[in-house]
């Protein structure tokens, strides 16, 4: 299976580090860098997926229930077409179901693991993440508030001067 190292990196953070912010960032990256590889609807759907899980453990659930609503609808489109992910697609919709579910009621947060179903990718994934001292499948119990909360806690003084220089030269241009 030929997959991008970003999907590669994507995979060990969702399940060995539990950091779903840089799994949405990860991806993102690479899907705004390969707009016509032909997988933008997938690469979109996973970092739905990682979006969702870090809405739903910091307990925002209608924001989570949203991300996994928007994901589960590009899977579905997906369901007949050859995998090129390495993701058992029908687990992984039953799966998308029950945390909208979960969400709908209410229930506590459960760390989702993605049913790869390709063993080398498996493998892989494994064997980097255990070669980086991570642990495969590890709590979000164990995961720093700093990780769970990390949207809050990133320095974003880059994006703010952009942002206010941008709106400067539009001002100016007026």
């Amino acid at each position: 299976m030929n997959v991008p190292e970003a999907y590669i990196e994507y995979l060990i953070e969702f399940h060995a580090t539990r950091d779903f912010f840089e799994c949405h960032e990860l991806l993102e990256e690479y899907w705004k860098e390969h707009p016509s590889d032909g997988l933008s609807e997938l690469w979109v759907m996973c970092i739905q997926i990682a979006v969702g899980q870090y809405h739903e453990r910091r307990q925002n659930r209608r924001g989570a229930e949203l991300m996994y609503q928007s994901a589960l609808g590009k899977l579905i489109r997906h369901l007949s077409m050859p995998n090129q992910l390495g993701l058992d697609m029908p687990s992984l919709q039953k799966l998308l179901e029950q945390h909208i579910a979960a969400c709908k009621q209410q229930q506590p947060y459960l760390d989702m693991m993605l049913p790869i179903d390709h063993i080398k990718l498996l493998e892989m994934c494994r064997q980097q993440a255990e070669q980086r001292g991570l642990h495969w499948g590890r709590s979000s119990s164990e995961v720093s508030e700093d990780i769970i909360h990390r949207h809050l806690r990133r320095d974003r003084s880059e994006v703010i001067q952009a942002r206010a220089a941008a709106l400067r030269q539009s001002r100016h241009k007026k």
